[in-house]
């Protein structure tokens, strides 16, 4: 009995792949020269195209019979490498005022419209907006008392007394709330806390394991005073450093010290009641900014979660794609050209997807920097090593002469894609790509997706029988 040509064809493969990695070098983000064809869009992929062609052609005629196989993996590999320019980009600024960041939540309704298909949450969301809006128009800096359980077992602070020290040439909203939980929603202040222009965190020392946690999840931006009640005087010192050292964030100007005394209160929040004075007139802008910069994010994330949603459904039917073109094209040269227009089709709908204003040459130059980063951690090599190991195991009754290939190409187009998406995220707001940094990032970017998707690698597999099961007859019959 003859051996199986798959090892071998594998083993093939990654010296392939190993080749083309060492003479992978970075593309120049522009030319030195100006190009005749720099004016024709076409032209150089027209020009890849069928010099590629011809080129895989004229090879496969004077090779080993199973050289179509490594043929196939390497034009896989080239589509993704194709076409053109390479701009720098500017980064989109982000807004320094109110009116900007208001601009920028009312921009993603329209995207929350056409990722859910329906109206039916925007009032909340607009609500949520205009609950900002009322926030903006108190002209009183508001600050939050707030504490872990029993931080104020030493003794209660009473509002009029707080008010009292706190007194100055500002006036000042209290907001004495109830004591803070164990973290059992997850260490995520209270709406009251987290909408205050600054907390007033009564501790007790050493820090808990509690209040470290909820000291850690401040909101960014938010000013944070520590009331700190030692059990002597000649203690405080040593006690504010080991606080320091517990909680390096921090600021040694915001650590108060009080002896519990109600007749000290006043000095031990001096500090405080001058900060107040001086800042308390900037306080609400720079609140009312960062409370609409959180809700924008907020709103990002849960866009994000829909994207991903439909992006599982377009990964799927493109990966498939890619898989059933290269498994029926009788011309092994033919599958570049295949691969070419699927990634353009992807890339289209995830442009689409994503809000993405970069053209389509755009797309795939940042595309090819995440296939090079691909070919150069040897994905297509890992998953033709797996491929072959699951005939083993499994039998090879259910793959046709093509389907390590037609897997291979389906795999990683998966991989790129996943990054693609990934980048796509990172790069909200973008005009155009910044590929100098898109080549830096790259090879994380696909070492995560490359995880991400090999620890699916059953279910792929499993997706890949059934799709070869379906493909059988048709390619029979072909």
């Amino acid at each position: 009995m003859s051996p199986s040509p798959l090892p071998a064809a594998a083993a093939s493969v990654s010296r392939v792949f190993a080749a083309a990695r060492a003479r992978v070098s970075p593309a120049p983000l522009a030319p030195t020269t100006a190009s005749p064809l720099a004016g024709l869009a076409w032209a150089r992929p027209a020009l890849v195209l069928v010099g590629g062609t011809l080129a895989l052609d004229g090879i496969s005629h004077l090779i080993q019979p199973g050289a179509p196989l490594l043929l196939g993996l390497g034009a896989v590999a080239g589509g993704w490498w194709l076409l053109g320019p390479r701009p720098r980009a500017g980064l989109a600024r982000r807004p320094e005022d109110l009116e900007g960041w208001r601009q920028r939540c009312e921009g993603l309704l329209p995207q929350f419209r056409a990722l859910e298909g329906n109206e039916a949450a925007e009032p909340a969301r607009r609500q949520q907006l205009l609950s900002l809006a009322a926030e903006r128009q108190r002209p009183e800096p508001a600050l939050a008392l707030v504490g872990v359980e029993d931080s104020s077992a030493d003794g209660p602070l009473e509002a009029a007394a707080l008010a009292t020290a706190l007194r100055g040439p500002v006036a000042l909203r209290l907001q004495l709330g109830q004591p803070l939980g164990g973290g059992g929603g997850g260490w995520c202040w209270p709406e009251g806390p987290a909408a205050a222009d600054a907390l007033l965190f009564r501790v007790t020392p050493p820090l808990r394991a509690a209040e470290l946690r909820w000291l850690e999840a401040v909101p960014a931006g938010q000013p944070v005073w520590l009331l700190i009640t030692p059990a002597e005087a000649s203690a405080a010192p040593a006690l504010l450093e080991e606080i320091r050292l517990q909680w390096p964030a921090a600021d040694p100007q915001r650590l108060l010290a009080w002896s519990g005394r109600p007749e000290h209160l006043a000095a031990a929040l001096a500090p405080l009641a001058a900060w107040l004075g001086r800042e308390g007139a900037s306080l609400r802008q720079h609140t009312a900014r960062r409370r609409l910069e959180q809700l924008h994010g907020l709103w990002q994330v849960e866009l994000e979660r829909l994207r991903r949603r439909q992006w599982q459904r377009l990964q799927q039917r493109t990966q498939w794609l890619v898989a059933a073109g290269v498994l029926v094209t009788p011309v092994a040269s033919l599958d570049l050209l295949v691969v070419a227009i699927a990634q353009g089709l992807l890339l289209r709908e995830m442009a689409k997807l994503w809000e993405c204003p970069w053209s389509l040459e755009q797309l795939r130059a940042a595309a090819s920097e995440l296939a090079r980063a691909a070919l150069a951690q040897g994905v297509v090599e890992w998953s033709s090593q797996a491929l072959v190991a699951a005939v083993k195991l499994h039998g090879a009754t259910w793959l046709l002469g093509g389907a390590l290939q037609a897997l291979s190409a389906a795999y990683l187009t998966r991989v790129v894609g996943a990054a693609m998406a990934d980048m796509l995220a990172l790069s909200a707001g973008v005009a155009e790509p910044d590929l100098a940094r898109i080549r830096r990032e790259a090879p994380l970017l696909v070492a995560r997706a490359a995880e991400r998707e090999r620890l699916d690698w059953g279910a792929f597999l499993e997706q890949g029988r059934q799709w070869m099961l379906q493909a059988k007859p048709a390619a029979t019959a072909g």
